[in-house]
């Protein structure tokens, strides 16, 4: 009877023994996969730009959503490396079938960004079968709480359509040079009265709110006094801007203000005399964090932009800005154009990380606020 019984019993063992084998080894791919392993903090750090209409024409985004968890993506009509007037926007229809596309990728839901300022500055053209805008300087002119909430109301409702969770608006900067090539010639600011500004976007972030739209503030410490494009150019505006330029920051931000604010790629030598704003402790984390007291997800301006890749090896530019305090670096791929990009940024974080250059405890820190960012607005649940 003995030997009887022993066969099954050793055939129940070696089931039992492949159950805790597969048991563990899914324990062990889902403790790799979970949502606050490394990989996916350093992931949801970046904001990636890529071409295509459609995930099946984006393989590379892809990939870089599927197996890097990057944490956003940032949308373009044109496609300016190759002069080709499609980039990701054809049609309402497309564009809101693009976004749902994906987010069905996703592990952890995207922020899916855009820069619909409105006026110059603006994605969602009529001429593609979207709404017309009205740029902020404009609104700023008439300066009517009516026209500016309708504007705003109208702005959050075309992207919530859309399924476009970020809009990377509104600019707070003060047109302090009217003749400023990247912001007073193009109508991007409301005003160069910090009360006109400071009234006109309060009232554009809250009708964003009311739409479950994520507005950004940007370009801190201000970009309106420059002569010059950061785009193009390495842009010095020591001698033009002044403090008032902060007033925007400090009223909002005194007032709750926690969503994003977008740094700018400017170099004042009176504020830090090494980096530009986007790559300053100073700036950053000194003053914006320090000073003016905000909590928030500070997001880079593209990082690609001739400002900070013609002068800054990409390594360097990556840990200065995470030392300098940004969450998210944004690496538009609209300036120039890698698809390696997100592979690229994510090796030289954990290459910092393992040379004890950045410490794990600092990059949590970004993806906590990126992932209390998500779950405020419900991104966590589409």
């Amino acid at each position: 009877m003995c030997n009887g019984s022993s066969q099954p019993m050793k055939k129940q063992l070696r089931v039992l023994a492949a159950l805790l084998l597969f048991t563990f080894f899914c324990a062990s791919a889902h403790a790799a996969n979970k949502p606050d392993s490394l990989s996916v903090k350093i992931g949801q750090m970046l904001m990636i730009g890529f071409r295509g209409l459609s995930v099946a024409e984006a393989p590379q985004i892809s990939a870089d959503i599927r197996e890097r968890d990057i944490g956003g993506v940032v949308l373009f009509d044109y496609d300016v490396p190759s002069h080709t007037p499609l980039r990701n926007i054809s049609s309402p229809e497309q564009l809101a079938r693009l976004t749902l596309e994906l987010q069905k990728i996703t592990k952890i839901p995207l922020l899916i960004a855009i820069d619909q300022e409105g006026g110059k500055v603006n994605r969602l053209k009529p001429t593609r079968g979207f709404p017309p805008s009205l740029s902020a300087a404009h609104l700023g002119e008439l300066n009517n709480a009516d026209s500016t909430r309708a504007a705003a109301l109208q702005c959050a409702r075309t992207l919530k359509a859309m399924h476009i969770s970020l809009n990377l608006a509104p600019v707070a900067d003060l047109n302090v040079n009217a003749d400023n090539p990247v912001i007073g010639k193009l109508g991007r600011s409301f005003s160069a009265d910090p009360a006109i500004v400071i009234s006109n976007s309060t009232l554009t972030c809250q009708a964003y709110r009311e739409e479950g739209i994520i507005p950004t503030l940007k370009h801190f410490p201000g970009h309106g006094s420059s002569t010059t494009d950061t785009h193009l150019d390495f842009t010095d505006i020591t001698a033009s801007w002044s403090e008032k330029e902060l007033e925007p920051y400090g009223a909002l931000i005194a007032a709750g203000y926690r969503d994003p604010i977008m740094t700018a790629h400017v170099f004042n030598g009176k504020l830090d005399p090494l980096y530009p704003a986007t790559l300053s402790k100073a700036m950053l984390d000194g003053m914006l964090r320090g000073k003016l007291g905000f909590e928030g997800v500070i997001v880079s301006d593209d990082m690609q932009m001739k400002a900070i890749a013609d002068r800054y090896g990409l390594e360097t530019a990556i840990q200065l800005a995470i030392e300098a305090g940004v969450d998210m670096l944004l690496f538009g791929n609209n300036t120039s154009y890698d698809p390696e990009i997100a592979s690229k940024a994510t090796a030289i974080i954990r290459s910092l990380l393992q040379k004890k250059i950045i410490t794990e405890e600092r990059i949590d820190r970004s993806y906590r606020r990126i992932m209390e960012l998500k779950k405020r607005y419900h991104i966590d649940q589409t």
